[in-house]
């Protein structure tokens, strides 16, 4: 499983002109699924993602969560993050799961994620969305259950 985290100062999806899901202060999560992940991927990045300490502190420092800011997730299916451009310049999406296996696992990092932090926003699965964000810091983090980059 991998996650594009980017931290926000407000974030919002649109499907269709309607906004479907919004949050201020947090962050965007770009979830990608592959044929190989299962739940414990999904706890491992949901875990991960909310404890993460990548907000600044009193000191300016980045030392605290999205937790601790009281902060929101606005988590977006990404097919796309398992896209593979070794050959050719079209990507290659073998390495992604099927919708069959990818919105179950999506939907259970969703309730897992709202376990943990009380408020996450979603988009729609299998969906065109815009997504329209104000990245702070910028920061922007990569997660992946499987390896590290």
């Amino acid at each position: 499983m991998r996650a594009v985290i980017q931290r926000v100062t407000r974030a919002s999806v649109t499907i269709d002109g309607e906004i479907v899901g919004e949050i201020g202060n947090g962050l965007v999560v770009l979830l990608g699924i592959a044929h190989h992940d299962k739940q414990a991927d999904a706890d491992y990045i949901a875990q991960k993602i909310v404890a993460l300490r990548i907000f600044d502190d009193a000191e300016g420092k980045m030392n605290i969560s999205v937790k601790d800011i009281d902060g929101g997730l606005l988590v977006v299916s990404q097919f796309t993050l398992y896209g593979d451009l070794r050959r050719g310049l079209r990507p290659s999406w073998s390495d992604a799961a099927p919708p069959e296996i990818a919105e179950p696992l999506y939907e259970y990092f969703v309730e897992s994620s709202r376990k943990l932090l009380g408020r996450v926003e979603t988009g729609s699965f299998r969906k065109t969305m815009q997504v329209e964000l104000i990245n702070d810091g910028p920061v922007t983090i990569l997660l992946d259950s499987r390896r590290t980059f």
